[in-house]
């Protein structure tokens, strides 16, 4: 018999709420992102919108998110303090109308930051978002606000250099765990040239006798972008020094690149002047000069990018997109594709391996595979391999199987990282049983090379100037250790601007640079000899020319010096050259002031300020400060050395210059135009910070050494001395008052240095090289001679 105690309870139906179940089922599980703009104009000034949906499984009470993009853009940093300011990014919660039955969300608020290194390589920038006190709920959404205009912002400010799908990618911690998911379906814009502003001429600096010069014309935007699907033409005029002139017509690409490529013919030696001009377009004209006369020792110029990176690791667009840029944009003879080693798949480096076979055409463009070994540091640095030889170069593995990457991890590895040759001794052993088919180069970017470590056969270059800045301090240091490498520069590129590109406005914020190399022919094969033979100079971008010899041996050469035989030098410039210097390795032995011996002038002073703060990554030195005139009436000023529009100068009032820019190495300057020097006095004041890695970007860190530097010279005391300098606790960080000429400065420098008065020590070995700058701080350097008597 059943009593009520044994009696089963009545089932009951499961509750819900209504249609939510199905609702949720048909969202995406981790959400979807979408943007309101598909293009944008470089540098251009705007408000962009997001809008996060968030998925099937909606955000945990802790839950966080981030709006990442990757580390080597140039977009203006966001703030988060100011909402009546520039670059200010806001975050806020929308929720979805609820279904009957529905719980409303508890979330409190969104609190959100900005973090250069907020997320993982490639996509370390990154916007992230708390979520506060509560949970959120399916279909919900999160606007984000790039440059919030709502309280008077004047925005923000647009990555300046073009890309095809600059990408905004969301990454979700969904549980409050802090692990991490992808949500797919990135937000992908173009970002496209701006506005024609100025023509850009390409042209060799010493040409040969009776032979036709390839000539580059194209036009730039604001920022060095080159214009696209322009209908522009125009003319270049050739002057000669004897004063004949006559004029070629150019006529742009209309689709693609606004850029074409003309073979002129010079009818006698001497200086010619090209100016281009467009028609009937306000750009600003161009003007290049080519020497014609024959290079001694029956070699060829030619100029190189040895370091040039594409999407396949870190850079900007694809790799076909930079390799033909450096040959049909930047004009160049030689370029250097490089991977991150670590970096790239397999895949990726075949297929970039054929490509390069196919671009690779002797006499006209010759195209190197390459890596750069990533190694920190501590470990010696990196270190960039060219493969000089044809055929498949001994890469990701050696012939026996093993890695030749400093280590492996990308964004699609799965697991930890994985070893692979460290430190740089394993990978000089990869290479080292053939040193002729390879060019090992240690340079300085995020990971500077360290010259504790060196092999003579495989590195007999080093890079000196790139996008990360000037390293004239790293060549003296590995002279000084007794090293024979010899001069390099290149851009480092990874903005998709090879060739001496225009600099960014963040890390990459110097002018890439540019290797000059005599070479008897222009293939893989004598390319690589003369690369190995340091028979280099190094510019910062520039078409320039400099060689320094003694008697029949070239800069790069070991040579046993007769003392009766002067060393020889000659330098070609387009701006003016107006200090040259020669070095025994760290030490300067012998110098030229231009200015000084073509007559100070009682009008004109500059301001000149440069250096870094520190050897590693993060070391732009950030300017900003005044200058301040009595005495004397303040004419009129001008900026040199600025490498982009945010970096300049200002009138702030009657008396007072401002100035605001940053130094990676380089040096920016104001030139003054005063009614008199004499009866003046001039006050420098400035305040010099670092770079904003983490934090509020409108509080940036100062320099510890020095926070404020304050300069005040009188004008009689400047004309005396020439210059008043002072050194700044950093690297190479100088401040300097400095008289200069009203005169014009020579493009052309040659002459003669005689071994004995440069009193050097017998019984050792010199390593003597030439730097030098011009008027628009543009600098070049020679390789080495290694002279001993």
């Amino acid at each position: 018999m059943l009593t009520n105690s044994n009696r089963q309870p009545a089932a009951r139906d499961a509750v819900a709420p209504s249609g939510l179940s199905d609702h949720i089922k048909s969202l995406p599980f981790l959400g979807r992102l979408s943007c309101d703009r598909k293009t944008l104009t470089a540098g251009e000034w705007t408000e962009l919108s997001l809008v996060y949906e968030i998925g099937a499984v909606g955000l945990a009470d802790g839950a966080w998110l981030k709006l990442a993009f990757k580390f080597y853009s140039d977009w203006a940093l966001f703030q988060t303090s100011d909402p009546t300011g520039a670059n200010y990014v806001s975050a806020e919660y929308h929720a979805a109308a609820p279904f009957s039955g529905q719980s409303p969300a508890t979330v409190r608020g969104l609190k959100v930051r900005f973090d250069q290194k907020g997320h993982e390589r490639p996509f370390q920038k990154a916007i992230i978002i708390d979520v506060v006190d509560g949970y959120l709920n399916p279909g919900d959404r999160i606007i984000i606000r790039l440059g919030d205009r709502r309280r008077g912002g004047a925005g923000t400010r647009a990555q300046t250099f073009v890309e095809k799908n600059f990408r905004f990618r969301m990454f979700i911690d969904p549980l409050g765990s802090s692990k991490f998911a992808e949500v797919p379906g990135d937000c992908a814009i173009d970002i496209v040239p701006g506005t024609p502003h100025a023509i850009n001429l390409i042209a060799p600096r010493l040409a040969e006798p009776g032979q036709p010069v390839r000539v580059l014309a194209r036009v730039d935007d604001i920022w060095g972008n080159t214009c696209r699907d322009r209908v522009i033409d125009g003319r270049v005029i050739l002057s000669c020094s004897d004063g004949s002139t006559r004029e070629e017509r150019l006529a742009f690409a209309s689709e693609g690149w606004a850029a074409t490529e003309i073979a002129l013919s010079f009818g006698q030696n001497g200086e010619w002047r090209l100016r281009a001009e467009a028609d009937g377009v306000q750009v600003e004209p161009a003007i290049a000069y080519v020497q014609v006369e024959p290079l001694k020792g029956g070699y060829h110029l030619y100029y190189a990018d040895l370091h040039v990176h594409s999407e396949d690791t870190v850079g900007t667009n694809d790799t076909y997109y930079n390799l033909s840029y450096g040959r049909d944009i930047a004009g160049l003879d030689i370029v250097g594709y490089t991977v991150n080693d670590f970096n790239i798949t397999e895949a990726k480096w075949n297929e970039a391996v054929g490509l390069i076979g196919e671009l690779n055409e002797p006499g006209r463009f010759v195209c190197y595979p390459g890596t750069e070994w990533c190694g920190n540091s501590a470990a010696g640095g990196d270190r960039n391999v060219v493969f000089l030889r044809d055929g498949k170069p001994r890469f990701p593995f050696d012939d026996e199987g093993r890695s030749v990457r400093s280590f492996e991890w990308n964004e699609f590895t799965a697991g930890t990282i994985r070893p692979g040759v460290w430190p740089v001794d394993e990978l000089w052993a990869a290479y080292a049983d053939d040193p002729e088919g390879h060019l090992m180069i240690p340079h300085v970017g995020g990971r500077r090379c360290i010259f504790d470590w060196h092999h003579p056969e495989l590195e007999r270059l080093t890079e000196i100037s790139s996008a990360w800045g000037q390293f004239h301090w790293n060549y003296v240091d590995a002279l000084s250790r007794g090293h024979r490498l010899g001069a390099s520069a290149a851009s480092d590129e990874h903005q998709g601007r090879c060739g001496g590109g225009a600099p960014a406005t963040a890390a990459f914020g110097s002018r890439g640079g540019l290797t000059g190399v005599f070479a008897e022919t222009l293939d893989r094969a004598s390319i690589g000899k003369a690369l190995r033979a340091r028979r280099t100079f190094a510019t910062t971008g520039e078409r320039c020319f400099a060689s320094l010899r003694l008697g029949q041996s070239w800069m790069g050469e070991v040579v046993a010096a007769d003392p009766a035989q002067p060393l020889v030098y000659r330098l070609l410039g387009d701006k003016g050259w107006e200090e040259m210097s020669l070095y025994d390795a760290d030490r300067l032995i012998w110098t030229r002031n231009l200015h000084e011996e073509a007559g100070f002038s009682n009008r004109r002073v500059r301001l000149r300020f440069g250096g870094a703060r520190i050897k590693d990554r993060y070391r732009a030195a950030y300017w900003e400060g005044e200058i301040a005139v009595t005495g004397a009436a303040l004419l009129g000023h001008r900026g040199v050395g600025f490498d982009h529009p945010e970096q300049c100068a200002w009138r702030r009032d009657a008396t007072t210059i401002g100035f605001r820019s940053a130094t990676h190495g380089d040096v920016d300057g104001v030139e003054l135009s005063l009614s008199d020097v004499v009866g003046s006095r001039i006050e420098v004041r400035a305040d010099l910070y670092g770079y904003v890695k983490i934090g509020d970007p409108l509080q940036p860190p100062p320099h510890i050494d020095a926070p404020s530097i304050n300069l005040s010279v009188s004008g009689a005391e400047l004309l005396a001395s020439g210059a008043i300098n002072l050194d700044i606790p950093g690297v190479e960080l100088r401040i300097s008052l400095e008289c200069i000429t009203e005169k014009s400065l020579p493009r052309d420098l040659e002459g003669e240095i005689g071994i004995d008065a440069l009193q050097l020590a017998k019984g050792r070995e010199h390593p003597l090289f030439i730097t030098a700058r011009q008027t628009d701080q543009s600098r070049i350097w020679t390789s080495p001679l290694f002279l001993s008597l």
